[in-house]
This record gives structure tokens, sequence and C-alpha cells, in this order.
């Protein structure tokens, strides 16, 4: 297969334009909205920040702390989405379609509902544990029976019980209406309001799992080649599926944690990724975290001016864009089969 960046020099390149991007994009983030602001002063407000200026405040206050976020959780989505497809070795994979992000969002919704739980800072455990137990229980379900966990079983697994934390959270909002505005937001995800302090305590576990996975790289090279061609060159494969495992989760749920449920990141940058590199997840990971960080921030931006002076909320953005891409690969893989 023929790869837009075949060589090692090409590669680097590629990975210096993938910053330029990220660049570009948390620039068009910064400036674009229903208050424009010009390149020129939003340097300004960076380098001399000016209280009596509206412009400087929007930046200071609303814009640069979005754009971080979206950025943080368009990289974490896409890297967990790549870790999952390696792990799943199903091109279908990411976080949304198996499960984890509804779990998460329907643990966080529970705490909610039933303990009034208001701090982020617990909204992130909450998240990490929706998103671990909707792991496990996709897990369990994928290796009953005698194919052991094959691609289709665990995508089959993935929608069921991603369908089940779908209809408990929706049950729940129902029973609690009351509680339905403070959680809308998890359900079709957002990067809208949300503070740099919001981000603070979830960073660094996002943090150390980029690490982790930057790491794995050549280690998931291994793995893909086959479990007992890894075995056989004294590859712990249990050690870095649960590895993956964990780091996807971290991601996963620190993202909910923070947007709510946004979808279908992790599924698309992956496969766009994998058309510029190759296999080689040495450059897969990081690719993913900068082209899902420019993809969150560009869809951010256009949801900014679809139904002005309203906003899309993100999640919608990325389901728009996703779902054709879903179809694609699904009819793909089916006429492949």
């Amino acid at each position: 297969m023929t790869h837009l960046f075949p060589h090692t020099s090409s590669k680097w390149l590629g990975l210096a334009l993938g910053f330029i991007l990220v660049f570009l994009s948390f620039i068009s983030s910064i400036v674009f909205g229903q208050t424009p602001i010009s390149f020129g002063t939003a340097l300004d407000a960076l380098l001399h920040f000016d209280k009596d200026s509206t412009e400087h405040i929007i930046i200071a206050t609303t814009r640069i702390s979005r754009a971080v976020i979206a950025a943080v959780i368009g990289a974490s989505l896409a890297i967990a989405g790549a870790l999952l497809q390696a792990l799943t070795r199903n091109p279908l994979a990411s976080s949304d379609i198996f499960g984890i992000n509804a779990g998460a969002v329907f643990f966080v919704v529970a705490a909610i509902s039933f303990f009034s739980v208001s701090s982020l800072t617990h909204y992130m455990w909450i998240a990490f544990l929706g998103g671990g137990v909707a792991t496990v229980m996709v897990y369990f379900l994928g290796t009953l029976g005698r194919d052991s966990l094959s691609p289709i079983k665990i995508v089959l697994a993935g929608a069921a019980i991603t369908a089940l934390f779908v209809a408990l959270t929706q049950g729940l909002l129902v029973i609690n209406q009351q509680n339905l505005e403070g959680v809308l937001f998890w359900l079709a995800g957002s990067v809208a309001g949300r503070t740099l302090d919001m981000l603070e305590p979830i960073l660094p576990f996002m943090l150390v799992g980029w690490v982790i996975a930057l790491l794995l790289g050549y280690p998931i090279n291994i793995l893909t080649s086959g479990e007992d061609v890894a075995k056989g060159l004294g590859q712990r494969t249990i050690l870095v599926k649960t590895l993956m495992a964990v780091v996807v989760v971290f991601l996963a749920g620190g993202s909910v944690a923070v947007g709510g449920a946004i979808g279908f990141i992790g599924l698309i940058i992956p496969h766009i990724v994998r058309g510029l590199v190759g296999m080689d997840y040495r450059w897969i990971i990081p690719y993913c975290a900068l082209f899902g960080a420019s993809l969150l921030l560009l869809a951010d931006v256009v949801a900014r001016f679809i139904i002005m002076p309203q906003e899309m909320p993100i999640g919608v953005m990325t389901a728009i864009i996703g779902t054709p891409f879903f179809i694609y690969i699904a009819r793909r893989g089916v006429n492949k089969g």
C-alpha cells in the first residue's frame, strides 16, 4: 500500500506540517467566533494584556482555555482510538463505539442525579470508573463463545454496551428531570464554557497517557504482527495489552470528564494517519495526537457559526463528520469480507 509519507525523512516533514496545522487551528479557535478578533489583537492580548479591552478579556477568559481543552481532548481521543484499533485489530474500534464514552457518561450522570456531585475532580474519577467498567463488560462479552475475541464479536459487544448505558442514562434523565439541563452537555459533548481550572486536575493523567502511548509504539508494532510472533520474540503481551487498555480508559474517561461524549474522533483520525504513514505505531501515535487536536479545534470553530447566535454542540459536529466515514469503513470491511 502506497502512503503519502513512505520514508523517514518525509514522515518528519509530515510531523512538522502537523504541528503547523495545530498552530493554525489553535489561532483560528482564538480569533473566530461571534466576536471576531484580529490576529494582531490576539497576539497583543497574549503579550500585553489590557484588562480594559473587551477583546482581550474574551481571549484570556474564554477563547484560550477553550482552544487548549479542544486540542487536548482531540489528541486524547485520537490516540485512544488508535490504541483500541491496534488492541482489537478492528478498524471500527473507538472509545465511543465500544461503549467507553457511554459508560463514563452514565456514571457521571448517575453521580449527578443520585449524589449531587458537582466537583470536576469527582467527575474525573467517576468517568474513569465508568469507562473502566464499560471496557471490562465489552471484553467479557467479546470473549464469550468459541471464537474468542473476534473483530465482529467485539463490535457487537461494544454496540450492546453502548446501547445499555445510553438507555440507562436516558432513564435517569426521565426519572430525575430537574437535572436535565445540568447534564445535557455530557450527552452532546461541548468545550464551550470550559476553563483551564476544569482541565487542570485531569491533565496530568492525560499527559501520562500520552507518554505511555508513545513508549508503546514499538511494542504495539510487535503485537500487531501476531500474538504467537510477539510471544516468540519475548514480549509480555498481557502487560502490553493491559497498558494499552489503561491508557485508553484514562484518555477517553478524562475527555468525557471535561467535554462530555464527543464521538468519532478516535475512529476518523487513525484511518487518515495510517494512510499517511502506514502501520508503524511509532509514527501513528504522534500523528494521531496532532491531527486529532486539529480536527476538534476546527470542528469547534465551525460549530460557532452554523446556528448563530447560538452554538452547535461540538459532539454533534463530530457526528456529522464521522457518521459517513463510519459507514464507508464498515462497507469497505464488508466488501473485503
